[in-house]
């Protein structure tokens, strides 16, 4: 069985992800390959994307929230995604009991005893009016019929796990501060989520799988796990195993693989790439030492924001008064911090609307 190496991964990878080459896919096409993209930082997509396609306009991504053919909600390991509607709908069922047991291991002494299955139909009760409401209100609304778990722990539950929501805009739009105001998906998108599938081949985690390896691929099963948060995809995996191609890594793990995906030579040269808070590219993976060295894995859950240098994170950036500020985490040869302060002016002129291309690329670490 072939084996790739880490940089091999890594070229995978970029390839992916579209961090290789600027795309030239429309926005929903993009946010449909990449399975969605991490959102619970509202601004942090539009980084990501200008970061992937060419010529990309974030008005193009508003546009989408506000004509509801994406949306903001709880999917993939309980956090908030910028999804689909289609993907939404299809995937969020597969999704429920994971929810569940993710929220009940944060509050499971708060809700213990509540039945949950009569908390949703209670929370769905309040939402049939389809009045946009916050996580508190909506809690507020049961916690005379349920006191004792709290605010808290009752609106993660409903929220998060239950009733399955959709964020409303202005959250999210561009250059937008708003709070988060809750409807039934169902309700905004204009058609029911799709029901549990009885079929024991599981085709809804089939389809995620398929998905997840066009995105993601080459990758383990430990890996898929990481993505999606979900514990029941060996059935899908063997049902599509003699479709899909295997490798190996240098630790001996199989790496599984839909045919005629780009895996690109572990050469060919990698661009600066800037990426948002919590990037696909560092949380899609159990294993991210194809993207990130170990002594730095801790940024890509602390939500730094992190720079690519030959594929690889080898920097943080923030922005302060229209200035891209850069924090190398190695040394820079001279061409590499020519290419970061290259690209970090064009991120600051991306994020001022060209008012800005200031870029501070700080002195390298002792």
């Amino acid at each position: 069985m072939t084996v790739l190496g880490a940089r091999a991964l890594n070229r995978a990878t970029l390839a992916r992800q579209l961090l290789l080459d600027h795309a030239d896919l429309p926005v929903l096409d993009a946010v449909a390959h990449l399975c969605g993209l991490q959102a619970q930082e509202p601004q942090e997509p539009y980084v990501g994307l200008w970061s992937r396609l060419r010529a990309f306009d974030p008005a193009g991504l508003s546009d989408l929230l506000t004509g509801r053919s994406v949306v903001r909600t709880h999917l993939m390991r309980r956090t908030v995604h910028l999804l689909t509607a289609d993907d939404a709908l299809a995937w969020r069922s597969r999704h429920d009991a994971m929810l569940r047991q993710r929220v009940l291991g944060t509050y499971r002494r708060e809700l213990d005893g509540i039945d949950l299955d009569e908390l949703a139909a209670a929370g769905r009760a309040v939402m049939a009016d389809d009045e946009p409401r916050s996580m508190t209100e909506l809690a507020r609304a049961l916690a005379e019929r349920w006191p004792a778990p709290g605010p808290r722990a009752l609106g993660e539950m409903l929220i998060a796990a239950l009733v399955p929501m959709a964020q409303l805009p202005p959250r999210g739009l561009w250059r937008t501060k708003a709070g988060v105001r809750n409807v039934p998906l169902s309700s905004w998108l204009g058609r029911e989520v799709d029901p549990p599938t009885e079929d024991r081949s599981d085709p809804v985690g089939q389809a995620l799988v398929r998905r997840y390896l066009a995105a993601f691929g080459p990758a383990a099963s430990a890996d898929l796990r990481a993505w999606c948060g979900l514990a029941g995809l060996p059935t899908a995996v063997s049902a599509i195993r003699e479709e899909l191609v295997t490798f190996r890594d240098e630790r001996g793990r199989e790496l599984l693989d839909l045919p005629g995906m780009p895996r690109p030579d572990p050469d060919t040269p990698a661009p600066v790439r800037f990426l948002p808070a919590f990037d696909n590219a560092l949380l899609g993976y159990h294993d991210r030492g194809r993207i990130v060295d170990d002594a730095h894995r801790g940024l890509s859950v602390a939500g730094a924001r992190v720079v690519l240098v030959d594929g690889r994170v080898a920097a943080t950036w923030n922005v302060e008064a229209g200035t891209v500020n850069v924090t190398p985490l190695r040394r820079f040869l001279s061409a590499e911090r020519t290419a970061v302060a290259e690209q970090g002016r064009e991120l600051a002129s991306f994020l001022s609307d060209s008012e800005s291309r200031r870029v501070r690329v700080a002195a390298a670490p002792g």
